[in-house]
């Protein structure tokens, strides 16, 4: 069965192929990776006790502590002369978490961007601009690999220096973006403050790598002039690729006979039924070099079992809240920074801009919930009582949406820092202070 009728086949068959990958998963990961084998043998169970999805729930938890615990190759199923390329995080909070891929692995990652890329209009006849980084980062690499897979001409520009990004996109013809979605408001603000638009031939964007709201997604297409899709991964699952939209953008499709995906209650670790949110897991099926077992995401969504208009089976996932561990506890209540997104892309028009930073702090016991939000280069000479409204309107809005008050402030045009990777939102100055 090729890859192509395998978006399609039925649920029934799809079953049967991932009962005989899971099985033999299992068996290579108990054989080969030793802490996995361990994880198993004290619980009991061993690879014959898995005869399919349905036993799915009988096996271990692995976390992403895992990685750097058994750094940098403990984790490998095959032996390094068969690993064709490692790629790894920053390693800024700790040890670095490193991934390997065999030939296999790296054309079955190409497999699964290029599904995600023909059906929202991706042909050998574009250009795609790839504006994630390259490098240890997974994001350029597989999108890059996948775009070349249809067919379509690459620019591999990698992330940064904005000017020389927008020159290429015009001089070269670009017709694809794709980057993370800050970097691709920024992109776009840039654009639209040059007054550049009219010289895009941009007509499709291919945005993840962080969280990103429906309203972020209006702004982008409205201010490029495009239809803007997200994408889905992570560097332990395989990176960009693992899901993704349609052109009905209406939920990303999990690549089911890659990866299976789970929802489970954080604290407890159950499994919830399908429709209900939590915290996305996932096993791969088709890994030689990394295979993941029940790998936690952190990641909060929900899956969306019925079949979608485009006629594939493969279930489909929301567009992530956040993740469990970048939730922010502010005086008691649960707030992710996509909420507080929403929010002001609500509001964003000719007196601020999308941009925003989160200051935390406590005193005297209790959190300070600051938000510096920037205002529009048009707002900026407008009186003080025009700037309070606004403060008011958006602190309005919060409390509705969050339950709880924060100061919000208006700043100076281009005052709170760009990215040209994952956006830096919060600022939590907390930590031991009472």
């Amino acid at each position: 069965m090729n890859s192509a009728s395998l978006e399609y086949t039925d649920r029934e068959s799809l079953k049967a192929i991932q009962d005989e990958r899971l099985i033999n998963t299992v068996k290579r990961s108990y054989e080969r990776v030793e802490c996995f084998r361990l994880r198993m043998q004290e619980i009991g169970l061993i690879p014959d006790d898995i005869h399919g999805t349905e036993d799915l729930a009988k096996l271990p938890f692995s976390y992403k502590k895992d990685l750097r615990d058994y750094y940098p190759y403990g984790l490998f199923a095959e032996p390094m002369e068969n690993v064709a390329r490692v790629h790894a995080s920053s390693g800024t909070t700790g040890k670095r978490i490193v991934v390997g891929y065999t030939k296999n692995d790296l054309e079955m990652w190409a497999d699964c961007i290029a599904r995600m890329m023909r059906e929202v209009g991706v042909t050998e006849k574009d250009f795609v601009q790839v504006s994630f980084g390259y490098g240890l980062f997974t994001g350029g690499f597989g999108v890059h690999a996948g775009a070349e897979k249809i067919g379509a001409t690459v620019i591999p520009i990698s992330s940064g220096n904005t000017a020389n990004q927008i020159q290429t996109m015009i001089d070269f013809g670009a017709t694809v973006l794709c980057s993370t979605p800050s970097y691709a408001m920024y992109l776009a603000e840039e654009i639209e403050r040059l007054g550049l638009k009219d010289q895009l031939k941009l007509r499709i964007g291919i945005f993840g790598a962080e969280p990103w709201s429906e309203e972020m997604r209006g702004k982008i297409e409205r201010t490029l002039g495009i239809k803007a899709y997200d994408i889905y991964g992570l560097s332990e699952v395989m990176g960009p690729g693992v899901a993704g939209e349609c052109r009905f953008q209406n939920g990303m499709h999990v690549w089911e006979d890659n990866f299976i995906p789970e929802i489970i209650d954080p604290d407890t670790g159950d499994v919830l039924p399908l429709g209900a949110t939590g915290e996305l897991v996932f096993t791969s099926l088709t890994k030689e070099a990394f295979p993941v077992i029940r790998y936690r995401t952190r990641d909060i969504c929900s899956l969306i079992p019925e079949k979608c208009p485009c006629g594939r089976t493969h279930i489909r996932m929301h567009k992530p809240q956040g993740r469990s561990d970048d939730m922010l506890i502010i005086r008691g209540v649960n707030v992710f920074p996509s909420q507080i997104e929403e929010v002001l892309l609500k509001v964003s028009g000719k007196e601020i801009t999308p941009n925003y930073q989160i200051i935390l702090d406590r005193v005297n016991n209790t959190d300070t919930f600051d938000i510096n939000v920037e205002m529009s280069d048009a707002f900026f000479a407008d009186d003080i009582k025009s700037i309070e409204k606004t403060e008011k309107t958006i602190t309005e809005g919060l409390r509705s949406t969050l339950g709880i008050g924060a100061k919000v402030h208006l700043v100076n045009p281009k005052s709170i820092v760009r990215s040209e990777g994952k956006a830096k939102r919060v600022i939590d100055n907390r930590q031991g202070k009472i």
